[in-house]
């Protein structure tokens, strides 16, 4: 069995120390953000300042980066969340993760604060903390040119520089965007970290995975999802799905449906603004958009900017949303924060309580106040602190919209109330992936549980949030997840009697799948093609005897130690909450149309094995062997 090396670098002291991670910790908390959450746990205080020196920031990859597994060129972040004060993750495509691990580390741990500014470089195995006072102030494309092409790279731009909160870090193009990653490197002096190597990853059994990745690629690439749908329109093809079902957020959460939806979909962005497609190494989904923007060809929008920054601010200007994407990927920062702020100061001066010059339905000015916010310019710095604080100093709590201070996604969780939950019950705040993506079952995808109905949504909250989890953890991009819903549903369509009718089984076993989850490695005791066949390519590529049961329940062990941490800052059941817009004031007519945690919330702490103020019990630690 290859066991993880790690390097940590103390900037302050320029001391660096590489250390493997032990058998045991390997086989139970694997690798990506669930091994991190662990070494975050084990190797910091309680209640540090996320942008001191002490704070630590771990940037690691899961066993299958590098291997040829599919979509499998990911790398994890994880830090103390500057939004929440809990803990953050942030997963990332791009070239970096793969580097590193060519160059023989399997992850990285960065403390301490360099006194200039520095970038890291790692080349095959040596390390060096360089000079950055020539790249500081640079843009992430300028900066990313000033390395050779083949370099992994990580850097920040001038957000991180000036700890913008939801400050990102890029991989070439590819985004590690939520929790503020870029203002925790912006903190320690750190400009960019660079990678190269020759190594290649070890596998336990070659042959086997190899074949299991050839009939795995083939399954995504003739699924409608991850084949078609994907590839054809990209993560923006949703759009139209959740306005169809009332799920688009739109000025500022108020509603959800936009009228002029159809003109930001990702139907309209392949027909007049697509110039091709792209992936990330080792992709077969190929999902990204590329575009034209001040006559350069660059990664397009994908979903969550798209409906943030149309419906949500109530903009139908497909250039502009491209501009924004690409302004606020130079500059560094994370679009769903950015957008939720932008949209909740629109309100703020519609209800004549502050004026920071943003108007629902005129977005012409928005790229140039994404720069200003980028740099802390003026009364735009308060922007650059997100919407929680500025609902801390001006009021209108009620239409921030946020889970923990982090801004929620574009899935408006009043006609998707699993994915509710999801975004209360998410341990890095309100994001979609992280709390689970029910609305993938609710509001977009093909299998349309009722939307609206409470019960056995938190029995398939756990499902997902476990379920997704574990691929992230393991290094996988969470698409390659979407082909667990059968392909014959696609075919068939959401009106088929057979598509709502499984729609309406899952909401009625809901009682059996409670049980199921107190003995899922031994119920599922296998590895199959069409649940999870991210198991058997860890299975082939680490020699763990790994079944699908005992992935999930690598999910479980991880969001239980993201929970310990969170519980250890202070966070409670009484932060598993969503603002009043949608947990007390019906979307429509109906008055089931709000988010009753009230009704969800005691379940799903019941089936988690968490007590009532939302801390994990000794019995479920003990269950998942987390200390022992």
């Amino acid at each position: 069995m290859n066991l993880p090396v790690y390097i940590q670098i103390d900037l302050s002291t320029r001391k660096i120390r590489r250390f493997q991670i032990d058998k045991k910790m390997f086989e139970r908390f694997i690798g990506g953000k669930i091994l991190a959450a662990k070494l975050l746990y084990d190797m910091t205080r309680p209640g540090i300042d996320p942008l001191s020196d002490e704070a630590m920031i771990i940037v690691n990859t899961g066993p299958a980066n590098g291997t040829g597994a599919p979509s499998s060129s990911r790398f994890n972040m994880s830090f103390k969340n500057l939004m929440t004060g809990g803990i953050a993750s942030s997963n990332c495509g791009g070239n970096f993760g793969m580097m590193l691990k060519k160059a023989g580390y399997d992850g990285m741990i960065l403390t301490g604060k360099a006194d200039e500014p520095s970038y890291i470089e790692i080349l095959d195995g040596d390390v060096h903390i360089k000079n950055a006072q020539h790249l500081w102030g640079m843009d992430t494309e300028k900066v990313q040119e000033e390395f050779p092409a083949h370099y992994g790279k990580i850097v920040i731009g001038p957000a991180g520089e000036h700890l913008v909160h939801y400050a990102g870090v890029l991989s070439g193009e590819r985004v590690a965007g939520r929790c503020g990653a870029g203002a925790v490197f912006g903190s320690k002096n750190i400009k960019a970290v660079v990678a190269y190597g020759t190594k290649r990853p070890e596998v336990y059994n070659k042959e086997k995975l190899d074949r299991h990745v050839e009939k795995w690629v083939h399954f995504l690439q003739s699924h409608p999802m991850t084949g078609t749908s994907l590839p054809k329109y990209g993560s923006a093809g949703l759009v139209t799905k959740a306005n169809a079902t009332n799920a688009l957020p739109t000025k500022n959460f108020q509603r959800g449906f936009y009228e002029k939806a159809e003109e930001i979909s990702g139907e309209t962005l392949a027909d007049t603004k697509l110039i091709r497609n792209m992936g990330c190494v080792s992709c077969p989904i190929r999902c990204e958009r590329r575009v034209k923007v001040y006559d350069k060809d660059v990664k397009g929008p994908e979903y969550e900017t798209v409906g943030l920054f149309g419906a949500n601010v109530e903009s139908a200007d497909l250039d502009i949303i491209n501009e924004i994407n690409y302004i606020a990927d130079i500059m560094g920062m994370d679009t769903i924060s950015l957008g939720g702020t932008i949209a909740f100061a629109m309100e703020l001066k519609e209800r004549g309580i502050a004026d920071f010059g943003v108007d629902f339905g005129e977005t012409g000015n928005i790229p140039e106040i994404v720069r200003k916010i980028a740099y802390r310019e003026g009364i735009y710095s308060e922007l650059a602190n997100g919407s929680k604080w500025l609902a801390e100093k001006y009021g209108a709590e009620d239409a921030a919209i946020h889970a923990k201070g982090l801004e929620l996604a574009s899935y408006e969780p009043r006609k998707s109330v699993g994915m509710g939950l999801g975004y209360a019950t998410s341990n890095r705040g309100g994001c979609h992936l992280n709390g689970g993506y029910l609305a993938l079952l609710e509001s977009v995808g093909v299998l349309s549980t009722d939307p609206l109905e409470t019960k056995g949504k938190p029995e398939l909250t756990v499902l997902m949030q476990n379920a997704m989890e574990a691929v992230s953890g393991s290094g996988f991009c969470l698409f390659t997840a979407y082909s667990m819903i059968p392909s014959i549903l696609f075919r068939l369509g959401p009106s088929h009697w057979i598509t709502k009718l499984c729609g309406k089984v899952l909401v009625w076993v809901w009682p059996v799948l409670g049980i199921i989850w107190k003995f899922m490695p031994w119920i599922l005791p296998f590895n199959s093609m069409f649940l999870l066949p991210h198991a058997e390519a860890v299975k082939q590529i680490t020699g763990i005897k790994m079944t699908t049961g005992r992935f999930m329940q690598l999910g479980e062990r991880g969001y239980n130690v993201e929970r310990l941490y969170n519980y250890r800052e202070g966070l409670t059941a009484n932060d598993d909450s969503l603002p009043g817009r949608l947990t007390k004031v019906p979307q429509d007519k109906n008055p089931k149309s709000v988010v009753r945690l009230d009704k969800m919330l005691p379940r799903y702490y019941k089936v988690r094995g968490w007590k009532e103020d939302g801390s994990p019990s000794k019995t479920k630690l003990w269950q998942l062997k987390i200390f022992s």
